[in-house]
């Protein structure tokens, strides 16, 4: 990591102080998921600034990413968060992370911005699944944060070489979810 804020110096400071002209801001003390949004916003286009457009076009989002967030993301997602009632990713979407029949959807494979944007999206209620809308509680209790932990570490696991979900009921659900038929 230290490496790669090598090439963050000449524009915002060896300790990320940013420059005294206010052009280039102050990095240091920063919270890591907002720092990790605005790199890929500038990554995705999102920002249009063409340097940094340039320097972040091709960096994937485990590349981006602390070993703490990582950390934080795996621990989410095989482990769940008991004390907020945010059960483990695995319990529902299967140990490989692939998914149970018949409804229940493989996680590894894709791209962390669209796994940040269906947490967003359950957690804003711009998606919504049938009542009970597991998803719709499990997003509401993940922070900003978490979205984009949970996001960076999916997105740096490997599709496994048989992909398929498990079969159903192999899985005992944490919760009640209206998608997933009787």
């Amino acid at each position: 990591m230290e490496a790669r804020l090598r090439a963050c110096e000449p524009c915002h400071g060896r300790q990320g102080e940013g420059t005294k002209n206010d052009y280039f801001p102050r990095l240091a003390g920063k919270p890591a998921g907002y720092l990790m949004n605005q790199l890929v916003a500038f990554r995705d286009g999102r920002r249009r600034y063409p340097p940094m457009n340039y320097l972040l076009e091709y960096q994937a989002n485990p590349y981006l990413q602390s070993a703490a967030v990582l950390a934080r993301g795996r621990s989410l997602v095989t482990e769940g968060d008991q004390a907020r009632g945010v059960p483990a990713c695995s319990g529902c979407h299967g140990p490989k992370l692939t998914g149970m029949e018949p409804a229940i959807p493989g996680l590894v494979g894709l791209r962390a911005n669209y796994i940040s944007a269906q947490l967003g999206a359950f957690r804003y209620g711009t998606r919504a699944a049938a009542e009970p809308d597991c998803m719709q509680l499990v997003a509401a209790s993940l922070t900003e944060s978490d979205v984009t932990a949970v996001a960076a570490w999916l997105a740096s696991v490997p599709v496994p070489p048989d992909p398929s979900p498990v079969p159903k009921g192999t899985l005992q659900m944490p919760l009640g979810c209206g998608s997933e038929p009787n």
